[in-house]
């Protein structure tokens, strides 16, 4: 049967799907995909998957796709996170007989992500995505499909969309946001950019960013022109959002627990993640018992908090604390499934300067630095336990002692070394030179004297041993001449007569 492409693909093995919900590191697993479902959402995605480690590791496959096969949890496109189009594909044939599109994300913005050179820092890189895209595209039984997030500029971001389609995509997500929006920058999402690639492109095209209620939803829908929408942070905190409801918490998090129960195994620390996600306004209120869901060690355990958590809200509620609630900043009461909403980027100064590198690092500056004194007041924790370990410990960079820069690379060198070089350094010149240097414990020469003696000591003994064996085989081969005439020996009776006195 040949393979479904763009529009057909989308209709008939998705569905139609308009709801999504994305994939998400340790947070989209089987439990929270399935109650998604229940809820509304028409479409899934496994959490990123690394492809390398997908085609080494036979347990990281059965963990994260093969023990995940159910029934239920269709139509479902696996993500991975790649960066060399052959382990792409070799990983991609390992999982397209478990899901139903194979999907590369180009979309990540994290520092694991820049660190492992994939997600979102490929996206300069498009003779390498094109590649990566076609190869599969032609391999692949099941259709490939693009996660990304748009450029600065709107031609860039829809010319970008173009060549991945030409290059094989059959469905292209776009995250309205750039490389630069996460975490405290993240700000609101761009649909116009999200638009624009919707109106260039000839196949269906998923949103993604600002969804919050099935109100943006809809929204997003009418003024972009998408073919689905998918939601990553609203979703987590109301897995209901599609059916446009906003239930109270403890009815989610009672669901899912039965879910991870009935669909194991489930890593604790996802089941966990997901009820610090759940319960987040409330935890703002019950600190401590925030401390009891993170120090719990079994799925009974957090169920046990998630429980103290509804009795405390039930109290709340039976003390008509309802209306207190709405008047802390929240839509509905801290007990409400709602979405968390971040603090927008701090706007321009009031001369029109921008927040430069400077302005932002201040602003993201966690503790003061310490003085030059290196006081106690002004060092960082863990700083302040070295010192307390060490009273006389010296923080203050101009007094710390002055390092000799190794010959050849500029690192620190060895106090001692014969070759005034670091380690590293002189244990490939010591190597080279079948030489020693005892103040980085290298004993090449020593070792190659020792093992020529030691040659020397067997062939000698092995010399030793064959003398020895010639000698015993020249005596072994020696035999005594028998006297020609036995009749002339004397016998020992007539030799002692002939002593004897006549």
């Amino acid at each position: 049967m040949a393979k479904l492409q763009g529009f057909e693909f989308w209709r008939k093995t998705l569905k139609g799907a308009r709801f999504v919900v994305a994939p998400m590191v340790d947070q989209s697993e089987l439990a929270w995909r399935l109650l998604s479902r229940r809820h509304g959402a028409q479409l899934c995605y496994t959490p990123m998957l690394h492809a390398q480690v997908f085609v080494r590791d036979a347990n990281y496959r059965r963990e994260n796709l093969y023990n995940e096969v159910c029934e239920e949890d269709r139509p479902l496109i696996t993500q991975f996170c790649a960066n060399d189009p052959e382990v792409f594909l070799q990983a991609a044939l390992l999982a397209q007989d478990y899901c139903d599109a194979i999907d590369l994300n180009l979309g990540c913005p994290q520092m694991i992500a820049k660190r492992g050179h994939y997600g979102v820092f490929l996206q300069d890189e498009w003779e390498l995505l094109e590649k990566m895209v076609r190869l599969a595209n032609e391999k692949l039984s099941v259709p490939i499909t693009c996660k990304i997030r748009v450029f600065e500029e709107k031609d860039k971001t829809v010319r970008y969309a173009q060549m991945l389609e030409r290059a094989g995509c059959q469905l292209l997500t776009v995250h309205g946001r750039t490389k630069d929006q996460k975490g405290a920058m993240t700000g609101v999402a761009n649909w116009e950019h999200i638009r624009a690639v919707r109106k260039a492109v000839n196949i269906p095209v998923f949103a993604n960013g600002n969804i919050q209620h099935l109100s943006d939803v809809e929204r997003c829908i009418q003024e972009t022109g998408v073919q689905g929408v998918m939601s990553a942070e609203g979703n987590l905190h109301n897995p209901a959002l599609f059916e446009g409801v906003s239930p109270p918490v403890w009815e989610m998090a009672g669901e899912y627990l039965e879910v991870v129960k009935q669909y194991p195994p489930c890593t604790l620390s996802y089941v966990r993640a997901h009820l610090f996600k759940l319960w987040h306004h409330t935890l703002q209120i019950h600190q401590d018992l925030r401390e009891d869901l993170a120090k719990v060690k079994t799925l009974e355990g957090l169920a046990s908090v998630s429980n103290q958590l509804r009795l405390r809200c039930e109290e709340e509620i039976a003390k008509g604390k309802d209306a207190e609630e709405m008047k802390s900043g929240l839509p509905f009461p801290h007990w409400i499934c709602q979405p968390y909403v971040r603090p927008p980027p701090k706007k321009p100064a009031a001369n029109g300067n921008s927040q430069g590198p400077e302005m932002r690092k201040a602003v993201c500056q966690k503790r003061a630095l310490e003085d030059s004194d290196g006081t106690a007041d002004t060092l960082s924790k863990n700083k302040q336990k070295k010192r307390s370990r060490n009273p006389n410990k010296n923080f203050c960079p101009e007094q710390k002692p002055k390092y000799i820069k190794c010959e050849q690379c500029g690192n620190p060198k060895g106090n001692k070394c014969v070759f005034n070089l670091c380690r590293g350094c002189c244990k490939k010149k010591a190597y080279k030179e079948v030489a020693d240097c005892p103040s980085h414990g290298l004993r090449f020469k020593s070792k190659a004297e020792k093992q020529r003696a030691e040659e020397g000591m067997r062939k000698e003994e092995a010399r030793t041993e064959g003398l020895a064996v010639e000698t015993k085989r020249s005596s072994s081969s020696f035999q005594p001449v028998p006297d020609p005439s036995p009749e002339l020996q004397v016998q020992p009776e007539a030799a002692s007569a002939c002593q004897s006195p006549t």
